[in-house]
């Protein structure tokens, strides 16, 4: 099935990709910054991903939280072609 131009598809075996793991590991990142917050990277649960100026990847991350797990969703948008990477939100879903 093509993907709809603009449209939000589940990304194809990227879940466990070595460039989705490190959008993965930029988002807890840069929420640790701007939160003080400590989290820690511990995989990609799912992944989906739309086309716009980039690719604006949808990741659900597990990370710990204080030894407790949990999870987050996070939006990163890419533009390779600049050198670019910005998350545009990161939230938490729910305990594990």
């Amino acid at each position: 099935m093509a993907a709809v131009p603009g449209g939000v598809h589940e990304s194809q075996g990227s879940q466990n990709s070595i460039e989705t793991d490190e959008l993965a590991r930029f988002a807890v990142q840069e929420h640790n910054k701007k939160e003080n917050a400590l989290l820690e990277f511990v995989r990609v649960v799912k992944t989906k991903e739309q086309v716009v100026s980039g690719t604006m990847y949808y990741l659900t991350i597990e990370a710990t939280d204080g030894g407790q797990k949990k999870l987050f969703e996070a939006k990163v948008w890419v533009k390779p072609w600049l050198n670019f990477k910005e998350v545009q939100e990161f939230k938490p879903v729910a305990d594990v």
